[in-house]
């Protein structure tokens, strides 16, 4: 378990420890998450843009 009081420098040494265990991800995976987000979210507007619409039509 942690201690309550750690020491600033120390705290940081783990920080950078932790940081350099992780395993991060390539600029074109990054691209490529990004690209695919954007059009998923993209999808759903569409999606509930038109379901928007039904349903205005539905109620009138």
């Amino acid at each position: 378990m942690a201690s309550k009081t750690t020491n600033p420098f120390t705290f940081l040494q783990q920080v950078r420890a932790e940081t350099a265990k992780v395993t991060w991800p390539s600029r074109r995976e990054t691209m490529i998450s990004t690209v695919m987000v954007l059009v998923f979210a993209v999808i759903a507007m569409l999606f509930f843009f038109a379901a928007d619409i039904a349903m205005g039509y539905a109620i009138e």
